[in-house]
Parts: C-alpha cells; structure tokens; sequence
C-alpha cells in the first residue's frame, strides 16, 4: 500500500524480504544442481594459471548457529589482480576474472572451493593500502539478506598489522576473518571457515 507524502507524493514502503529459497542454485551454480553450464558460466576459477600473481586456492566451510554444516551455502566472491586493481571486464576469456561463485556439490561435506591469485593491496579512503583481501558475498536458505564478509590471509601479518580496515575492528573479532595456509600443499592453499553465529560468529559487513 501507497501512502501520500505532505507534497503530494507517494511513498512505497520497503517489500518484504525473502530467502534465497531452494532454487538458487538451479539460477547460480548450474553444475551443482545438476545442469549443463551455460557458456561464459562463473564458477569457482577466478584466475587461470596465466594469470600475473601467485597461484592460490581457498576451501571453506559455512558453519551455522548449531554448529552444523551449511550444504547448500553459494559463496560469491570478487577481488584485486596482483597489482591491487580491481577488474571490470569478466569474459571468461581473460586469465583473471575478478570474480567467482563456488557451492558445495553433492559429496564435498559442505566445502566450497576458489582457485584464483593472492589479490594486491587495495588503497583505503584514507589513502592507506590495505591488507590482501577477498570479498565474499553468501546466499542459502534462511538468511533472508545476504551477507557480506572478507577474507584475509594468515601469512600477511606485515600488511594485515598496518590495514586501516582489519584494524578498525575488535582485536577479539579479528581472527574471525582470517584464512589458514595450510602447510602441507604444494599449491598454497588456505582453509577458512566462516561461523554465521555463536561466540565464534564471523564479521560481516554492511557493504
């Protein structure tokens, strides 16, 4: 319902929101729900071996407030190349996309996965570079908005010591937003799980 402004205009109230429902996969993540990819589809390769920088990879795991498993999380995620830029062309062409979308298939337990490029420090408004970071964006049934956080890595403390953005909050919150290398990879690989509530909960953002 429309309601009169004291100008004579309309203001249109804010529509409920929604989950994400049962299908979002079927729109996003083709090859998990069982279709054929459509050309140009995004999927979790965000930068071919091509690509300028060091090679990475990023398994995660969403974790609930019961302490189970997310399975049907859809994890999206965008970043710098290896020169802090972010890229605005996603052909799937090009070596480096910028961007990505994983969800666990059916005999993953869960886990979501990301091949791309450890990213570049991206200037702050300040004017201060910040530490390498992924953004992610997470969709699934039952958070009715969807929620924003970072990826930071455990093997940056120099640059994660000095970031205007991961030092603006709580010490104790922190570690909530940093991935794990996990030293037994040839190809370095971080392990990062995120807690969507609990004492452990992760940071999300209003972006």
């Amino acid at each position: 319902m429309t309601q009169p402004t004291h100008d004579g205009g309309l203001v249109y109230p804010e529509s409920p929101s929604q989950t994400a429902g049962p299908f979002v996969h079927i729109g996003l993540a083709l090859e998990v729900a069982g279709l054929p990819p459509r050309n140009g589809e995004i999927g979790p390769d965000i930068a071919t071996v091509d690509a300028e920088g060091e090679a990475v990879e990023i398994i995660g795991t969403v974790i609930d407030g019961n302490g189970d498993t997310v399975d049907d999380i859809l994890v999206e995620a965008w970043q710098a190349d290896a020169h802090g830029v972010y890229q605005t062309d996603y052909r799937s062409d090009r070596a480096f996309r910028g961007f990505g979308r994983s969800a666990p298939g059916a005999d993953d337990a869960g886990r979501w996965s990301l091949r791309t490029i450890k990213p570049g420090r991206v200037a702050h408004p300040s004017g201060k570079p910040m530490a390498p970071h992924i953004n992610l964006m997470l969709f699934a049934r039952g958070i009715n908005i969807h929620l924003h956080t970072r990826l930071y890595f455990d093997d940056e403390n120099e640059a994660n010591a000095a970031c205007p953005f991961f030092n603006a909050l709580p010490p104790s919150r922190r570690n909530t937003l940093v991935a794990t290398r996990d030293p037994h990879d040839d190809t370095p690989c971080y392990r990062f799980v995120i807690h969507l509530q609990g004492p452990q909960e992760t940071v999300f953002f209003d972006f």
